[in-house]
């Protein structure tokens, strides 16, 4: 009954509450250990940590408390025909696309707070340019573009069975539950749609709910809509070309 209705089974439900009290240990400014955060939360050692982290984050709890030390990500403010784009990239790929509505600096900073002791420059580079080419170009491989994603085993499942929604077609959050063999997960299914860092590449835009209504979306229903007939328009150009 539990899994009907939340898309996860109780236990899972615990380890999900369990991770989050522990990240919020490894943020904490001092001395904090991993045999601290292993030991706050109820786990036997650092052992059972690190399989939790990895399992559903898919990281070490040691690469989570550094926050992205060591990374390189470079960033660039990019027009598109939806608005201002903050657009991010590392050395796999593109790791963060997000639109500016709030202004530069504040759309910099949510970017911060993902990764934040990563090392930060203010640079284009290849893969944004052939992200963004997107927007000016029949695009039919998605896959060409290279993204550098964090997040659960789940959420990454769920972003590349987006990935498969086709320019111009519409997909619901049952239909995408079923598509990863998971049709009681449509609330989880919501969730990870609504984390998704790289907006339009991962066309969380493409979904909607199953009476055939839009639905939310993170930057607006508006634009959501915008992006839905945006994308009709030219599949049905280049089907009539």
């Amino acid at each position: 009954m539990f899994k009907e209705w939340a898309g996860v089974t109780p236990k899972q439900f615990l380890q999900y509450l369990t991770l989050g009290h522990a990240k919020e240990i490894l943020k904490k400014d001092g001395g904090t250990t991993l045999f601290d955060a292993a030991f706050e939360t109820g786990l036997s050692g650092t052992g059972r940590l690190h399989d939790l982290f990895i399992k559903i984050e898919g990281m070490t709890p040691g690469e989570y408390k550094n926050g992205g030390e060591a990374l390189t990500i470079r960033y660039d403010f990019a027009e598109s025909p939806f608005g201002l784009l903050l657009v991010a990239s590392t050395d796999k790929g593109i790791c963060y696309l997000a639109f500016a509505d709030e202004g530069k600096a504040e759309a910099l900073e949510t970017l911060k707070e993902q990764f934040p002791r990563a090392r930060y420059a203010h640079s284009g580079d290849p893969l944004q340019e052939q992200a963004l080419a997107i927007f000016s170009q029949d695009w039919s491989q998605p896959g060409a573009v290279k993204l550098h994603l964090k997040g659960t085993p789940f959420q990454l499942k769920v972003w590349e069975t987006l990935l498969k929604v086709p320019m111009g077609d519409l997909t619901t959050y049952s239909r995408l539950a079923e598509g990863i063999d998971n049709a009681g997960a449509v609330r989880a299914v919501g969730t990870a749609v609504a984390h998704n860092p790289v907006a339009f590449l991962i066309p969380c835009h493409r979904v909607i709910r199953s009476d055939g209504q839009t639905g939310e979306y993170h930057w607006g229903s508006t634009r959501k809509n915008a992006m839905i007939g945006w994308e009709a328009t030219r599949v049905y150009e280049r089907d009539r070309a």
